[in-house]
């Protein structure tokens, strides 16, 4: 069935506008008349174009209830104003008392209003509708008015972690492009200082941003730095239809998803894919299976890169947690939302920091890691590297090792970790290969619990990988792509434990991992295979350029329909 939106696209008269909003809402028992439609609870003004301004339609409306008023008659709770591209409601109450005054000088009819009735109108009614633009809030529009007949007031929409994206989407429109200054890589900080924010006192203390009032108008203070909105309308309209701040047992839930909120792009380079916690306990219960039911206390567990803390919500003892990420806004964010209150957390860019040219690592070059951690890796304690890292993949190999060029993926190709990982070939690519790397050389005797895709598994490029991969298999599962939020594709992500030897240990030949379904049920097994020859992909020998005729194939047996590069 056609949207309500949709179905004013196609409108030719105001008749079919208003019959389009009667079928939307569901109304029952009204009238048409000088009134466009009349309810026992709500009077409506109708256009069928979008070209009139909503102040301008409330004008019209209002002349109505004036001539009501005067006459005794009764007004109804809610006024509304609709047309094809919007719609807005207000209440009664909120402008009688205006009316009743009457000064307002009124043209001869409601159509023909005088701009100084428009005016006056207008500077009053500002701050007392909610409006909703139909292509973008349909859905709020018709609940927000189905809510206000039956309660009797009009209901801010509730921010959720089922609306957060949707919510965030429509801030970034109505509100975060008119903050004068702001890049887009500061909306997700500038939206949680606003969300956060009853109007009067922010919920939080320590978020990396603030919401202020500079002459009375909203304003933000980020990195010390004062943001002023240019148009306020988009301010106001937004919080028409929201409420503020969230309720208290979302807010902490709403704070660790800011890692949904990021541009894609920043996540594939970031890793920042929300783990759901039904992951959280699988991983937690396949570690006590691998490592013990007491690995929580017996190892000391790094995550460098821990984002906002999902891998560890579940951890019971946080003096034995180092977590590190490469956003100091994370750090912020975690503060406030009290994760993991006791557990050493530190700003740190893993691919750069403390590499030295020559691809060891040095702590004093930066001096960020801290003591305790690096008195644990020096003395070989049990360390236990618990992960979640980037997919990012650089668009050239050459780039990583440092003697090639390559623009796409440049954050990536210019990491310090790529740059030393000659011999690598296509596995340096890779911004998780280049943590395994890394973490290989640093702490030689680590357990590596890592959520990740599975090339260094099977793929062929990847054979120079596994070859240098000096590691024991201990077990794991896999889970499909679409349980971590913001990941594309149909593609499996494997949780798969690993025990760094210093001795030589045979290479890995296959792996068998549990199966789960999105909700981590277990499901099944797999085997997975790092097969060295007899590769399809290589079954035949590629011919060099000839002039010979030849039948362009495709699969190696059907003649090609496609004409480039043929």
């Amino acid at each position: 069935m056609a949207s309500l939106y949709e179905t004013l696209r196609n409108v030719s008269s105001e008749e079919d506008v208003k019959d389009a909003y009667i079928k939307a809402l569901g109304l029952k028992s009204y009238t048409k008349g000088l009134i466009d439609i009349q309810t026992k609870e709500v009077w409506f003004e109708a256009k069928d174009t979008g070209k009139l301004s909503t102040y301008a339609q409330f004008t019209q409306l209002l002349h109505y209830v004036q001539v009501a008023l005067n006459k005794g008659e009764h007004i109804p709770p809610f006024l509304a104003v609709i047309d094809t591209e919007k719609a807005a409601i207000m209440k009664s109450a909120d402008v009688v008392p205006f009316l009743d005054k009457k000064t307002v000088k009124w043209g001869k009819s409601a159509s023909k209003y005088t701009q100084e009735a428009l005016e006056e109108i207008s500077a009053h009614i500002g701050t007392h509708f909610v409006s909703f633009r139909l292509a973008t809030s349909e859905a709020e529009f018709i609940q927000t008015l189905k809510t206000a007949i039956k309660t009797g007031d009009i209901i801010r929409t509730q921010i959720t972690p089922s609306n957060l994206r949707q919510v965030f989407d429509k801030w970034v429109d109505l509100i975060g492009k008119e903050i004068e200054g702001a890049s887009p890589e500061d909306y997700t900080l500038l939206f949680y200082a606003d969300v956060m924010h009853d109007g009067v006192i922010s919920s939080y203390k320590g978020l990396p941003a603030s919401l202020a009032q500079v002459d009375g108008q909203p304003a933000f203070i980020l990195h010390n730095k004062l943001y002023k909105l240019g148009n306020k309308e988009g301010y106001r309209r937004f919080w028409a239809i929201y409420h503020r701040p969230p309720k208290s047992e979302y807010r902490n839930y709403l704070l660790e998803r800011r890692d949904s909120l990021i541009p894609l792009d920043e996540r594939m380079f970031k890793g920042a894919y929300y783990t759901a916690l039904s992951t959280v306990d699988k991983a937690y219960e396949t570690l006590a299976d691998l490592l013990g039911p007491t690995w929580q206390k017996d190892y000391v567990v790094w995550d460098m890169c821990c984002g906002v803390g999902n891998l560890e919500v579940k951890h019971t003892n946080h003096r034995n947690l180092f977590m590190s990420t490469l956003d100091q806004a994370d750090l912020s964010m975690m503060a406030s939302t009290k994760t993991c209150p006791a557990a050493t957390k530190f700003q740190y860019d893993y691919l750069n920091d403390d590499i030295a040219p020559d691809g060891s690592i040095d702590y004093s070059l930066t001096g960020k890691v801290p003591q305790a951690l690096r008195d644990a890796i020096a003395k070989g304690k049990k360390i236990l590297i618990l992960i979640n890292p980037p997919y990012a993949e650089a668009a050239n190999a050459d780039a990583n090792r440092g003697d090639g060029d390559a623009e796409a993926k440049s954050e990536v190709s210019a990491t310090r970790m790529g740059k030393t990982m000659d011999g690598y070939g296509y596995a340096a690519r890779e911004l998780f290969v280049q943590f395994l790397v890394r973490i290989a050389r640093e702490i030689p005797t680590a357990t590596i619990a890592c959520f990740s895709k599975l090339k260094h598994i099977n793929a062929p490029n990847f054979a120079p990988f596994r070859e240098r991969w000096n590691a024991s298999y201990l077990g794991g599962f896999i889970i499909h792509s679409k349980a971590f939020e913001g990941l594309k594709g149909d593609f499996p992500i494997g949780f798969l434990v690993w025990k760094y030897e210093t001795k030589e240990v045979p290479r890995f030949t296959e792996i068998a991992t549990e199966v789960v379904d999105r909700f981590a049920k277990p499901i099944g097994s797999k085997t997975f295979y790092a097969h060295t020859q007899r590769l399809l992909g290589e079954w035949i020998e590629r011919v060099k350029p000839n002039d010979q005729d030849a039948l362009p194939l495709k699969n190696a047996l059907t003649p090609t329909t496609s004409v480039k590069d043929v």
